[in-house]
């Protein structure tokens, strides 16, 4: 139960980032709202320790990791996607980084030679013709142009780096460093990153924006970060990459559904199907075959119980 409250959690939250997202874009530089981001998810996870007492004395080793940590899933990785979204639309952004769930279940077997269940691969590939199913009257305008095919290469890398990011979680699980210490550690070193970063570049620190880019801000910072971040790498421990990564794929179908709610998104016949393959694939994904074997044998146990004669 444990596990589905994480899964759940996860899912709802990151799926409503991508709306809150959109009140981020425009008054301030990318790099500069996710230092802000970054640094109040700092604080709050330093906080949050500090009240919890836990340790946070680590090696050297464990530093390092750290330090990956941050600069695959806490700065490079959304970095890399924002300047992708530059040259795609979001549906293509969103169907690159849906790749993640493939990249983790081999990223898994090549890191910690852990065999993958055949039905993972099946529900993948369910999952992701699902969100290409989903975003289908976009791909029909899909142009590949040089630019395109900058963006693409762009979105991919993210998405890679994001996954080694996940890989460098279960390392830092396996060394028993817990999810809010190993995330507390890596936040303050990326807002640290971010600052240099911004300090180099031609971005300009501002405090001019919008009410809604500061509550955005903070709802992204508290929710979308150090809670969603803390369920999904805490399921990255208890389910495996291979399985939890699978929650990638269902952010868009959340994404959906408050499109369709806010902003008047009506549902044509890919949106349909694309949201029937998602959650079959995920359904497969999550389900062991054991249970898959035993529910296909009841059926068919009933349906012959069921004939006369």
């Amino acid at each position: 139960m444990k596990s589905i409250a994480l899964y759940t959690l996860t899912v709802l939250i990151w799926g409503s980032t991508w709306l809150a997202i959109e009140f981020q874009l425009g008054d301030i530089a990318v790099e500069v709202s996710l230092f802000y981001r970054f640094s109040l998810a700092a604080i709050l996870m330093w906080m949050w320790v500090g009240v919890k007492k836990l340790p946070m004395n680590y090696t050297r080793r464990d530093h390092g990791f750290f330090v990956l940590l941050a600069l695959c899933n806490f700065g490079l990785n959304y970095l890399v996607l924002y300047w992708a979204q530059n040259y795609l639309t979001s549906a293509m952004t969103s169907i690159a980084f849906s790749m993640l769930l493939i990249m983790n279940i081999i990223n898994t077997r090549l890191f910690f030679g852990k065999p993958i269940a055949k039905r993972i691969y099946s529900g993948a590939i369910l999952g992701v013709l699902g969100i290409i199913c989903l975003f289908w009257p976009q791909l029909q305008q899909f142009d590949l142009s040089n630019g395109v095919l900058v963006g693409l290469l762009l979105a991919l890398s993210g998405t890679f780096v994001a996954s080694l990011g996940n890989m460098v979680s279960v390392r830092n699980s396996h060394q028993q460093i817990g999810v809010m210490q190993g995330n507390a550690w890596g936040m303050l070193y990326s807002a640290i990153g971010l600052l240099f970063y911004v300090i180099i570049s031609d971005a300009q620190f501002s405090l001019s924006a919008p009410a809604s880019y500061w509550y955005s801000l903070v709802y992204l910072s508290v929710f979308g970060t150090v809670i969603a971040f803390a369920c999904y790498f805490a399921l990255l421990r208890n389910i495996g990459p291979e399985r939890a990564s699978y929650v990638i794929v269902l952010f868009p179908l959340v994404a959906v559904a408050l499109s369709t709610l806010f902003e008047g998104f009506i549902w044509q016949t890919n949106t349909f199907i694309g949201f029937s393959l998602v959650l079959v694939g995920n359904a497969i994904v999550l389900t062991p075959t054991k249970r898959i074997k035993a529910f296909f044998a009841a059926r068919s146990l009933h349906q012959k119980s069921s004939i006369p004669g």
